[in-house]
């Protein structure tokens, strides 16, 4: 870093940390950022996948809450239409939960809360003998059809962090935060390599605290914070089994309890259902999926399938904590996913903001809120500007993603369409970039299985941060859902034999 004073210093590279920064450093504000592992490394990669205005969200009245992300579902399908799509929701009525009036009204305003949307209204929908129910129990017979969209969610935090370098922000991985202290007028930021432990000494004007389930523990190496708020950890937990339907379509299913469990159509092979809330008491204890959640998907889902759903068939799991604001309530689905900003200056007009809860739907809301409550300090160039500025390789144009598909079976007609299509998915217009002169298979370089070629690791390293096995497979691109523990393991020591070498692996 050659700057030795920032205006901004982030800490937690997940999607609020990457919203900040970017919205920041493109209203010309000095910036810089950290993350202790890898970016969208814990809640950020776990979530549900889905840009959504939270159905269930309505029973708890939080209306702003649904408004909110409803608005915001149709701006992030504007600015990331390649790692973004719509995606129709079937909800089969089951009797004896919900009744059919309730559902009417609740979808009623959700056509309705966001304003004007592009995606299809609701309607009720017959089941038997339809494409809608496939896959269900015969008994399931009438049912409802809404719209909400899928994203790409890790995906998502690394364009927001590529967008906030290319407007000049500091980007800093694998680096953990170990404590700041307000000094002659800013913070005096400690930070250290989370490998090698050296250190770092910076200072910025203000601070950010957006480190997800660390949050308190961030709050508690502050010199002089006020901060009182106080976190609720709460796990979720989702599993990927063999494709259980046909369709493009997801479920939204309803367990014995009314709480809500989706089924939905995954890496073109598989189903992904979730989720979990359990509350846990640290962040540890939430790194894995349970027996006793995996038995609860499996059971609640076969509720609903013509094939039963069993934990032999998981083929994949994962679980993330998610850092709800501790409203009080016990009912862990009732916490509020709405995010609460704690500003706290110590008196001393430094300023610190802590980030509390908080969807991956709303992250670029609350970003401009962050900054809102920054504002006696920003001195910004510009206002608020995200919502016009695609996010990189979203530039698709009219056409959308076909005439990307389009342009890239012309520029690469020897290359395999779906290879083009999961890269075009991934990468957008920068698919281009990524493949250069790569126009057959043998200049691709080494195939680790999975869709996965030597090109874009190569290209994953040296332009998104990535350096290690997990960070490919399974962020940056899920090929390790489609490749074999014997492939994953040879392209684990692959990583592990380049990474110790990084200046050659980022020479293509």
């Amino acid at each position: 870093m050659h700057r030795l004073t920032f205006d901004l210093f982030i800490v937690g590279g997940g999607i609020n940390g990457a919203g900040i920064a970017r919205d920041a450093a493109g209203r010309g504000l000095s910036v810089a950022l950290c993350e202790q592992s890898d970016f969208a490394g814990a809640t950020s990669s776990a979530s549900t996948k889905l840009i959504h205005g939270g159905l269930r969200y309505l029973e708890y009245y939080e209306f702003r809450l649904v408004a909110e992300a409803l608005a915001e579902r149709e701006v992030l399908l504007g600015i990331a239409p390649h790692i973004a799509r719509p995606l129709r929701f079937v909800m089969p009525h089951a009797k004896g939960l919900r009744p059919a009036w309730m559902i009417r009204l609740g979808l009623f305003l959700y056509d309705h809360l966001g304003g004007r949307t592009t995606l299809p209204k609701s309607q009720g929908i017959r089941l038997v003998g339809t494409l809608w129910g496939a896959g269900l129990k015969p008994e399931f017979r009438k049912g409802f059809l809404y719209s909400d969209a899928w994203v790409d969610d890790a995906r998502l935090v690394v364009l927001n962090l590529r967008s906030a370098q290319a407007h000049g922000a500091v980007i800093l991985p694998r680096t953990r935060f170990l404590d700041a202290k307000r000094e002659d007028g800013a913070w005096s930021i400690r930070l250290a390599d989370s490998a090698t432990g050296t250190q770092r000494h910076i200072r910025s004007r203000m601070l950010v605290n957006a480190a997800g389930p660390w949050v308190s523990q961030v709050a508690g190496t502050l010199d002089a914070s006020t901060t009182t708020a106080k976190v609720r950890l709460v796990k979720g937990s989702h599993i990927v089994v063999p494709k259980l339907f046909e369709g493009e379509h997801a479920y939204i299913l309803q367990d014995a309890g009314k709480r809500i469990i989706f089924m939905i159509p995954y890496e073109q092979d598989f189903t992904l259902i979730g989720t979990t809330d359990v509350v846990v008491d640290a962040i540890g204890t939430g790194a894995a999926i349970s027996k006793d959640e995996i038995d609860y998907l499996c059971e609640s889902v076969s509720r609903y399938t013509r094939q039963a759903v069993t934990p032999e068939m998981v083929v994949w799991s994962y679980s993330g904590v998610r850092p709800l604001y501790d409203n009080g309530i016990d009912d862990p689905s009732a916490v509020t996913r709405d995010y609460t900003l704690v500003l706290d200056d110590a008196g001393q007009n430094i300023p610190q903001l802590s980030i509390f809860g908080g969807k991956i739907t709303t992250y670029r809301k609350l970003a401009e809120a962050a900054l809102d409550k920054l504002q006696p300090w920003l001195n910004a160039k510009r206002g608020e500007w995200t919502a016009g500025e695609a996010l990189p390789g979203g530039d698709l144009g009219g056409e959308g993603l076909a005439g990307l598909l389009a342009g890239l079976a012309k520029r690469y007609p020897q290359l395999p369409a779906e290879l083009m299509k999961s890269v075009a998915r991934r990468h957008g217009t920068l698919a281009f970039t990524l493949l250069g002169q790569g126009v057959t298979l043998a200049d691709l370089g080494r195939d680790f299985g999975g869709g996965l070629y030597e090109r874009e690791v190569r290209y994953l390293v040296a332009h998104e941060w990535a350096s290690s096995a997990d960070d490919v497979l399974w962020r940056r691109t899920k090929a390790g859902l489609h490749m074999s523990e014997a492939q994953r393991r040879e392209f684990a020591e692959f990583m592990t034999r380049e990474i110790r070498n990084p200046a050659q692996l980022r020479s293509a």
